[in-house]
């Protein structure tokens, strides 16, 4: 059984959740502001947060980050602003999705269960066989799930690598954002516009300028391609 943190100061909204979540046999643990959500956090094997963004005490997006210091389990930002800026800060911030008030308890639950497959499948690859690929100064351990840049081991979240993966395995081929997301998240690409961000965060973490990129290029008006070094 998957255990799943709610986080949200409106009572009702995590009463709701709670229900939906119980339904599909997942157990819930609720908090009311970010400061709560962390000590539950602490102290429980969680699976999965969905977490709204304005909060007393301590919100949503700061919540997210401490979290993030210490653990890769997918989070979902829940927000009852839709403005593009609002999903992209709580993207940067470590989001792995986003969803927004008021929303369909069917989609929400879509969108648990497939954090949740993603992760599990990310956590059970890492007992798989090595495999390791190596462009220029970037090196992908697929056994350990690790990234070395130079040789140094940079933090990467499940989603990031699995797009890391995607686009090094296959240097010089321009995928689209549509195929990343369809590949990567491995359902229809109902949020493709999310991959961008992924990708900018990527770029960050491995890329000397990112603004310059030497590695991980755009191919305007078609996708990304990650480039084979000479």
């Amino acid at each position: 059984m998957y255990n799943i943190l709610v986080v949200d100061d409106e009572r009702e909204i995590t009463d709701a959740i709670e229900i939906y979540l119980k339904n599909q046999n997942y157990y819930v643990f609720k908090a009311y502001d970010g400061q709560e959500a962390l000590e539950i956090f602490e102290r429980e094997d969680i699976h999965l947060v969905i977490m709204d963004i304005m909060m007393p005490r301590l919100d949503g997006t700061n919540a997210t980050l401490r979290m993030r210091e210490k653990s890769n389990v997918p989070i979902i930002m829940l927000s009852a602003k839709s403005e593009d800026m609002d999903k992209i800060w709580g993207l940067n911030v470590g989001a792995d999705d986003y969803i927004t008030k008021p929303f369909n308890p069917m989609e929400l639950l879509a969108r648990v269960n497939s954090c949740l497959r993603r992760y599990t499948s990310y956590s059970n690859a890492l007992t798989s066989k090595e495999n390791v690929i190596k462009i220029g100064g970037i090196i992908l351990k697929d056994d350990s799930k690790e990234v070395l840049v130079d040789g140094d081991v940079i933090k990467i979240t499940p989603l990031e690598y699995r797009i890391l993966y995607l686009l090094m395995s296959n240097p010089n081929r321009v995928f689209s954002i549509e195929e990343i997301y369809e590949k990567v998240w491995k359902e229809p690409a109902y949020n493709p516009d999310t991959v961008t961000v992924h990708i900018r965060r990527i770029r960050e973490k491995i890329e000397i300028n990112p603004k310059e990129p030497k590695y991980l290029k755009v191919v305007w008006g078609i996708g990304y391609k990650f480039e084979q070094q000479s």
